[in-house]
């Protein structure tokens, strides 16, 4: 299947912001963002504490590189981030037995409980941003993002390997 010619929607000589998909994307994300450090502050929870907690409660990361990963941050941010967590007393280090050179992560018990609030403020911010959408609307937005996400995967995909 021949691929179609890439869509101009734009022009750089009249490029305006306010008409920018990616631009009004950035602003819901940071307006997003804004309202679930509100919701999460409420709980005790800071940005910082409550997305490694998250991943590690889901099985998206259980190492500091597997943090560094999914948080998209150097592993000396995690190290500290780590240690914070650690002097909270919401995480445990465990050294592999197998190989001491990897440090395997745990939620302590009352890591467990705060990682336990974050899926139900995301899905309460999210339901709200969603009122007066119909179930349809929902979910061609979705697929609409899916979309735009699997075209951006691409660009990654096409470039040479760093």
């Amino acid at each position: 299947m021949a691929q179609s010619p890439p869509c101009r929607y734009y022009d750089g000589a009249e490029y305006d912001p306010d008409q920018s998909v990616g631009y009004l994307m950035l602003q819901l994300t940071t307006l997003m963002r804004r309202e679930v450090d509100v919701r999460m502050s409420t709980h005790g929870l800071t940005d910082a504490q409550w997305k490694p907690l998250f991943m590690l409660k889901i099985g998206r990361a259980d190492s500091p590189h597997g943090l560094a990963r999914v948080l998209d941050c150097d592993a000396g941010a995690v190290t500290r981030l780590i240690d914070r967590l650690e002097a909270k007393g919401l995480i445990e280090r465990e050294r592999s037995e197998s190989d001491r050179r990897v440090v395997h992560l745990r939620l302590t018990e009352a890591g467990r409980a705060a990682a336990e609030i974050v899926p139900h403020v995301l899905a309460e911010v999210q339901n709200d941003l969603f009122a007066g959408f119909s179930r349809d609307e929902w979910a061609q937005l979705r697929g609409y993002i899916e979309r735009l996400i699997a075209n951006a995967n691409r660009f990654a995909a096409e470039r040479p390997a760093a």
